[in-house]
């Protein structure tokens, strides 16, 4: 398949690029970067350096890459996304989104949050979390790669929502991420003395991702949904620890919570289950497709608490996309994605 990757030089194009290198059904020929057009990637990316002979170019003829591509990945900023899916529309080319401008069913939901105008609301689109959408994911002509808060609270909290086994407007998510997660142009909070020996909550009671989350949670247990969701940022570059809770229904047992989980990810390939009471660790997901999950029961307030770890630039962005297409494709969901964490 030959695909093109828009935005090649943020940090989720750059790992888009790399598992992409070793994806057997896969052929890179086109990169874009308006900021950087004419260079040559690997002389902004060395650990590129052998792999990829590439010049960057403008997507000023983005038709002429739509017609040369199969599918277009998209590491776009939000707002962006849509002016592409808009002039391939009428091209065979299917498109994967890492941004947001694809991700809601609602689009005034978009607006409300991301405070853009959306201007393809009636695009044929899916929401991209491979392990619960994948027949829509199948046939879709354009999938909105799901976020990586979103993807491990998501992953970690379905079972329990599905079952109906928690009350859903009762779901707290304080999730933590690498620095990574904040894109790769320089900001003053990002600096190295500001990050460093520092921990922070920001964007409380508004984060982008709360709504993306919601939405999942409501479709998947029919039980409108709203949570309460805290993003912190740790000084490490890759990485998403989430830890969910959620007040339990009378009666509910630790049997069934288990069950809920092995019932629904028990034959997941990159859904790895810890089991009950144990501890989820980045480091052991780190460069990885991977999602480890674990959950514990407090038997004194009434509350589950799902843990889960993912590497944010892997199965939270490039990875999932990967994933994606190769449900797209009919591929072996695996394939280009079966590596092994980097540890230590």
């Amino acid at each position: 398949m030959r695909v093109s990757v828009l935005g090649a030089t943020g940090y989720a194009g750059a790992e888009l690029l790399r598992i992409l290198y070793g994806h057997p059904e896969a052929e890179v020929v086109h990169i874009t970067s308006e900021s950087h057009t004419g260079e040559n990637i690997a002389d902004l990316y060395p650990h590129l350096r052998g792999l990829y002979d590439l010049t960057l170019e403008s997507m000023q003829d983005i038709e002429r890459i739509g017609r040369d591509s199969d599918f277009v990945f998209i590491g776009l900023p939000h707002g962006h996304a849509m002016a592409v899916g808009q002039k391939l529309a009428n091209l065979p080319v299917r498109i994967i989104d890492l941004g947001a401008d694809y991700r809601f069913s609602d689009t005034k939901v978009y607006e409300e949050w991301y405070h853009v105008p959306h201007t393809h609301p009636n695009a044929p689109r899916c929401y991209g979390l491979a392990e619960l959408y994948r027949e829509d994911i199948k046939k879709a002509k354009i999938i909105g790669n799901a976020g990586c808060f979103t993807t491990a609270s998501i992953l970690a909290l379905v079972p329990l929502a599905k079952k109906h086994l928690i009350d859903v407007n009762t779901i707290i998510v304080d999730a933590k991420s690498g620095v990574s997660g904040a894109g790769r142009k320089p900001k003053q909070g990002n600096h190295f003395p500001e990050l460093y020996d520092n921990f922070k909550a920001y964007n409380v009671a508004h984060h982008r991702h709360t709504p993306e989350i919601e939405q999942a949670i409501t479709d998947l247990s029919g039980e409108q949904t709203i949570i309460n969701f805290t993003p912190h940022l740790v000084p490490m570059s890759r990485g998403i620890l989430a830890t969910c809770y959620a007040t339990l229904r009378e009666g509910v047992t630790a049997e069934q919570v288990d069950a809920a989980y092995t019932e629904l990810y028990g034959q997941e390939h990159f859904i790895r289950l810890l089991g009950r009471d144990a501890y989820p660790e980045t480091k052991y997901v780190r460069g990885s497709n991977f999602c480890d999950i674990a959950w514990h029961l407090d038997a004194r307030t009434h509350r589950v608490i799902a843990l889960s770890a993912i590497d944010n630039l892997v199965k939270g962005a490039a990875g999932q996309a990967v994933q994606n297409f190769n449900i797209a494709c009919g591929f072996p969901e695996a394939t280009g994605l079966d590596f092994t964490p980097i540890y230590p």
